[in-house]
């Protein structure tokens, strides 16, 4: 792992900083004149994102537990190449390995516009083949500006089809919970997980009033969160996945996770861009895949 002092050498810009203020993690701090952003090479996990004149967009837990080797709570978590738990291993890391090791930075570039954007690339190891037998590259891009675009890449490497499921599990940071809902999921089939994955279909917009753990299944559509108390709309588009998770813990459940603050569950949504459960993905050797979202903030009118 490349110190701070060398990776301030190798990539420092204005604008661009590393620091270990975040306990064990080495991150990155990205500040344009359209966002601040911070993301860890731990996971390559975006803890931190907020346009110029905004409330924070990405919601991080002020429990949050910083160290390697797992994801902090909140943030923008990298599940790949399987989404929950491992449908064989009970013993293997929910929700795969991506999130759990550290990420090596290849290249910063910034634009005209104002915008700024990293590349990370998971590079592969023993460890990981003791969990995954496929040969990948797995690369994300992260473009930082009043806009947040997210690009994860995978390339099957190996001589077999590749099945996989991955999600990016996005904890959106709202006023409160009971004060926003999502547009966009009317009529999809979902399953429920806390009701051993029951098929159920979606009728209507989606108001949290208690524990909300479903994968909708076969939805592309953009969604939104309306936020009356920001007075704010979180527009998500994406493109190559083909399914979106919508979980909040509730108190009982949040309190027996220990990390997520007081009453943290109520300032907190996750709406996660997925490709999930029926949605797997079957990539023949040399196929690329790439699962890209979009956010974007609009007053609330």
């Amino acid at each position: 792992m490349k110190s701070v002092a060398e990776l301030n050498e190798q990539f420092a810009i204005p604008g661009i900083s590393f620091s270990e203020e975040w306990d064990d993690f080495v991150v990155i701090d990205v500040v344009n004149e359209q966002a601040a952003a911070t993301v860890a090479l731990n996971g390559a996990q975006l803890l931190r994102w907020q346009p110029v004149g905004e409330e924070p967009v990405v919601w991080l837990s002020e429990d949050a537990h910083f160290e390697m080797g797992r994801s902090a709570r909140g943030g923008i978590p990298i599940c790949w190449p399987w989404f929950g738990a491992h449908k064989i291993e009970e013993s293997f890391p929910a929700h795969g390995f991506a999130r759990n090791h550290e990420w090596e930075l290849v290249e910063i570039d910034k634009f005209e516009d104002g915008t700024t954007k990293l590349l990370l690339r998971l590079n592969e190891s023993r460890v990981m083949h003791h969990y995954w037998p496929h040969s990948f590259e797995l690369e994300f891009y992260i473009t930082i500006g009043k806009e947040l675009t997210l690009e994860l890449k995978t390339r099957n490497c190996s001589g077999d089809v590749m099945e996989l499921t991955e999600a990016l599990h996005t904890y959106f940071n709202v006023s409160d919970i009971e004060k926003v809902k999502v547009i966009g999921l009317d009529d999809c089939l979902y399953l429920d997980k806390l009701e051993d994955f029951q098929r159920k279909h979606q009728q209507g917009d989606i108001s949290i009033i208690g524990e909300t753990d479903r994968i909708y299944l076969d939805s592309v559509r953009e969604c939104l969160i309306e936020d009356s108390g920001f007075r704010r709309t979180i527009h998500i588009s994406k493109e190559g996945s083909r399914s979106t998770v919508v979980w909040n813990p509730w108190q009982e459940t949040a309190e027996r996770m220990g990390d997520l603050g007081d009453d943290g569950y109520r300032s907190m949504l996750c709406v996660e861009s997925a490709n999930a459960a029926d949605n797997m993905l079957q990539l023949a050797p040399g196929e690329e895949h790439t699962l890209k979202v979009n956010y974007l903030i609009e007053p609330l009118t």
